[in-house]
């Protein structure tokens, strides 16, 4: 059965989780960096029509395997279409060995108690049957903590695990992805809270899920949920840190494998021929799959 190689690959693999699940509202900003200006597309159409070519080229790059990059996530609409005609998260897997994820959330609600919650994610089921069936391993789903704020921790933390418990009964592989904003000056605090949340809220957890994580402010003060049984692994983002930093930091926190986005696209260029993007793309991959592997 797939799944099982699927799995196999997450949990043992020497790599990282490429985040190609930039949406809506990041889009233009990732194809501004990616030196595609807003002039050159009109509508929604067309720009999702440019960074789905952006995705296909990294995709498709003979730097991106599964030789390095276990997996990748990506955004629903990357998942419904085709490469080279063949649909997306097949062609991840079978010419790629790369496992695939997909972005599940649609956005944070306004903050409150120090936290932003998920909005609601209508016709949830009928998506999580659609990535069964599309070959899809697993989902993202994203909330943000902006303060040490108990309740507003608890909250994120419960919101994260009851649809992660929904995602596991489609037999999918939940990523819970509470993600504590680097800048704020009491991050330290939030992560202690946020790991003592997490802790008690695997008691109750059937199977394993997957935890993605900002780096944290101590060295290695992940490590009771990296060696947790019913963790399959902890991964990173990078939060806006640059790729070298969010690597230099990674590196230092063993265990924990990279799930970065704009740092895995930082210096590539729809401007670059095909030799200068692939070694761009390689130098960032080597980076960053280095710095998993500590």
């Amino acid at each position: 059965m797939t799944n099982q190689k699927m799995l196999e690959q997450v949990k043992n693999g020497r790599g990282f989780i490429a985040a190609l699940d930039q949406s809506g509202g990041s889009t233009p900003k990732a194809l501004k960096l990616y030196g595609v200006a807003e002039t050159e597309y009109s509508g929604e159409e067309q720009m999702f029509d440019m960074i789905h070519a952006m995705r296909a080229r990294i995709i498709k790059s003979p730097a991106f395997t599964g030789d390095k990059v276990v997996g990748a996530i990506l955004f629903e609409q990357t998942m419904d279409r085709v490469i080279d005609g063949v649909p997306t998260a097949t062609y991840l897997w079978d010419k790629r060995g790369v496992v695939p994820f997909l972005k599940i959330d649609k956005g944070l609600e306004a903050e409150a108690d120090g936290v932003q919650l998920m909005k609601p994610i209508a016709g949830l089921d009928d998506l999580l049957a659609r990535a069964a069936k599309a070959g899809i391993f697993g989902t993202k789903e994203r909330s943000v903590i902006n303060a040490a704020n108990a309740a507003g921790i608890a909250a994120v933390v419960a919101q994260q695990f009851a649809l992660g418990a929904q995602v596991a009964s489609h037999g999918l592989m939940p990523i819970l992805e509470p993600e504590v904003t680097i800048s704020i000056s009491d991050k330290a605090e939030a992560e202690a809270m946020l790991q003592e949340e997490i802790l008690k809220a695997l008691e109750g957890v059937k199977g394993q899920v997957m935890l993605k994580l900002s780096l944290p402010t101590v060295v290695d003060f992940y490590q009771p949920l990296v060696k947790h049984p019913k963790v399959l692994k902890v991964v990173a983002l990078s939060g806006g840190h640059s790729r070298d930093k969010a690597n230099q930091i990674l590196a230092q926190n063993h265990g924990i494998i990279a799930s970065f986005s704009r740092a895995l696209s930082e210096g590539l260029s729809a401007q670059q021929l095909e030799a200068e993007f692939d070694t761009v793309l390689k130098g960032a991959i080597d980076g960053i799959h280095a710095a998993s592997i500590t």
